[in-house]
């Protein structure tokens, strides 16, 4: 247990901090997923529209320190390749 009055409140400030980016990281699974479902529906369309609201998503994690700027990319980069293959 903390000893200290500031490390008691870096305790609460983690919690508080890891609750946020988990819901930013959910957030951007779910637009990542939206694009991998139009992908599977064969729909290039639909895809498209997806990965283009995808894209500011996973920006804003880099932004955010959620996510590190490779993985961004890479995910992207595998996406689009994916909606060009329609």
């Amino acid at each position: 247990m903390a000893n200290t009055r500031q490390a008691r409140k870096r305790i609460r400030r983690n919690n508080r901090r890891a609750e946020i980016n988990g819901a930013r990281m959910t957030r951007i699974r779910g637009f990542v997923k939206k694009v991998e479902a139009a992908v599977e529906g064969g729909d290039k369309k639909v895809a498209a529209e997806a990965l283009r609201a995808a894209q500011p998503e996973l920006a804003r994690g880099v932004a955010r320190g959620v996510l590190h700027k490779n993985t961004a990319s890479r995910k992207l980069s595998r996406l689009s390749k994916r909606v060009a293959a329609l």
